[in-house]
């Protein structure tokens, strides 16, 4: 009984070294979410017409796991549970976790090289496919890279508002960096429309695939970071943000200009690069 009395006042005690939280099931519930929104991803890209809606009901419970999960950290952190030392693993948590999302992106990019690089000699290929036009780098894609250059610098200019304590700045600040990439977001959609009218899919080969899985998986996280700004904000409304400490908002700032700098590498690599690029590479006989 002294162990668990000794727990408990560890548990809701600030002073202590270790983050004890409650027992969650946001855990296990955004893991089976995640599991039906790629499941309902693979079944809808091969054509099962119930494949969509099992990919729509776990995005949607991807969403909801994220605001609960976020919302009992916030309590957590409301009531005094993360001392300093708590903090600084948590940071050191989100730094591995955005090392981890490197490597991912890092496969894509390895496919777009390789197949523009060291393409198959089994069969005649072309960059890019026959009938797929160049893409169009100046356009949309040149006015996303504009548009989340200028969204890491409303997040910063938030960051510095919060440090100097002037709420309101923080919360306008915060308001414009998620309305710059629901704008991105809107122009990437845009954009996919379009390139697939002009017969860009991604059955396309290397080429399509590689392509958008690339920036599809980019524009997920740009979801995500957005999803992750709108709770700082409204943290930032109800003034629920600490001055001196606020770790919440930095994992979201770093998770931001993460996304921001996989997007220049997108652009220099995929759009401007390899997407203006020609070649036929004839089979060997």
């Amino acid at each position: 009984m002294a162990q668990v009395a000794g727990g408990e006042h560890a548990h809701h005690g600030p002073k202590h070294d270790y983050n004890l939280v409650d027992p969650s099931p946001w855990p296990i519930v955004g893991s089976f979410s995640a599991l039906a929104l790629a499941v309902g991803a693979v079944l809808w890209m091969h054509g099962s017409a119930v494949g969509g809606f099992i990919m729509l009901a776990g995005f949607l419970a991807v969403l909801a796991t994220m605001f609960v999960w976020f919302r009992d950290v916030i309590r957590e952190s409301v009531r005094g549970d993360y001392s300093e030392k708590v903090a600084s693993m948590l940071r050191i948590g989100m730094v591995l976790f955005i090392t981890s999302e490197v490597f991912f992106f890092f496969a894509f990019f390895w496919a777009f090289f390789w197949g523009a690089l060291v393409p198959p000699d089994l069969f005649t290929t072309t960059w890019p496919p026959e009938g797929v036009h160049a893409l169009p780098t100046w356009q949309i894609p040149f006015l996303n890279t504009l548009i989340l250059l200028l969204s890491g610098c409303t997040i910063t200019w938030a960051h510095h508002a919060l440090r100097e304590g002037d709420k309101g700045t923080t919360f306008k600040a915060l308001a414009i960096t998620v309305a710059l990439g629901v704008i991105f977001l809107g122009f990437q959609i845009f954009e996919y429309v379009e390139l697939v009218h002009e017969g860009l899919t991604i059955s396309q080969g290397i080429f399509g695939s590689a392509f958008y899985m690339a920036t599809g998986f980019h524009g997920f996280h740009v979801l995500v970071g957005t999803t992750f700004l709108i709770v700082c904000t409204m943290r930032a409304w109800y003034g629920t943000m600490k001055q001196e400490r606020h770790v919440g908002f930095e994992a979201a700032a770093w998770y931001w200009h993460f996304v921001d700098v996989v997007w220049l590498f997108l652009f220099v690599s995929v759009y401007w690069w390899g997407g203006n690029m020609t070649w036929v590479s004839p089979a060997i006989q």
